[in-house]
């Protein structure tokens, strides 16, 4: 049922870059620089980005070797070398080792952060554990009134403010009433404003130094939300969030109304950040774990074969 959703959500971008691959691959013909040219076309329509062109260098490079000598080779290779760069499984939102552990969610102005914020604590309520979240937008009245809704739906509490408070006042007040209240997991949803660096910066820093003065190690996750919708800018957001924070995750929002799935193979191989969870509809329960051989599963079809037990 899982693949079933993801292989519908991926739909748009199958379209792209399957259905190129599979028209590429389809025709029997010698493999030459020709061949490996409108391959690179297909990569960067599949919005692969500078991922895309990487591949192919090394693609070229093992052609000229003569280590690729059909374009079957190519074939086989191509999926080899994409399910590498997808990295590993990402792991299950970490435990702290005593009391709440913090999540804290990150993210431009309509990137789906607020709702990732409800469809994570709709998750981690369904495994057993008891969640809280903390409206902490509080520059934008809408998020923290779209944030309370998620919330009832949902059925986990939240600490909220008026709108225009300290959002690190947001934050201390979540913690205190986490631990007071024996919470599992404190999911903290941040501003998305991203004016200037400088700001950005300062905003997060206070936030996150109240989490870590109220409960030690906190936050034990940093989770960045993109919208897959932009592809490859989603990429330039990400950095400048590297920058800011230290990262520990991408929750990949609505990547069911994309045709640029392809970038979550660049955000991985550019960022070295794991994706950990996407977005595949506006339910409650539209987020799942990222798995990368099930996301090239649905993604690919049997264009490029199945597991291939060669990693490099």
């Amino acid at each position: 049922m899982i693949f079933a959703r993801l292989r519908e959500t991926l739909r748009k971008t199958r379209e792209k870059l399957a259905g190129g691959l599979s028209k590429l691959f389809g025709l029997k013909r010698e493999l030459d620089d020709a061949f490996l040219a409108e391959l690179e076309a297909v990569l960067f329509a599949g919005d692969l980005g500078t991922t895309g062109l990487e591949l192919l260098a090394t693609l070229r490079g093992e052609y000229r070797e003569r280590k690729l000598k059909t374009t079957d080779d190519v074939r086989v290779r191509l999926r080899a070398l994409l399910r590498q760069k997808l990295g590993e499984p990402s792991p299950a939102i970490a435990r702290a080792a005593s009391g709440p552990t913090v999540v804290l969610v990150v993210g431009v102005n309509g990137s789906g952060k607020t709702t990732s914020v409800a469809k994570l604590a709709k998750r981690l309520t369904l495994e057993g554990r008891k969640v809280m979240v903390a409206a902490c937008d509080t520059f934008r009245a809408a998020a923290v009134e779209q944030l309370a809704t998620w919330a009832a739906r949902v059925g986990v509490p939240i600490v909220r403010k008026e709108a225009g408070a300290d959002p690190a006042a947001v934050a201390f007040d979540g913690a205190a009433a986490a631990v007071a209240q024996g919470i599992d997991v404190l999911i903290v949803d941040t501003a998305g404003r991203l004016h200037t660096r400088d700001d950005l910066m300062a905003e997060l820093g206070k936030v996150r130094r109240v989490l870590d003065k109220k409960i030690p190690g906190a936050p034990h996750e940093t989770l960045l939300v993109l919208d897959a919708t932009t592809g490859q800018n989603a990429i330039r957001q990400a950095e400048v969030f590297t920058q800011v924070v230290p990262l520990t995750g991408v929750i990949l929002a609505k990547l069911d109304g994309t045709a640029k799935g392809g970038a979550v193979v660049s955000i991985r191989d550019r960022l070295g950040i794991p994706v950990r969870f996407a977005g595949l509809g506006e339910k409650a329960d539209d987020l799942e774990p990222f798995d990368p051989e099930r996301f090239l599963d649905a993604l690919l079809e049997e264009t490029l074969g199945g597991e291939q037990s060669e990693g490099g």
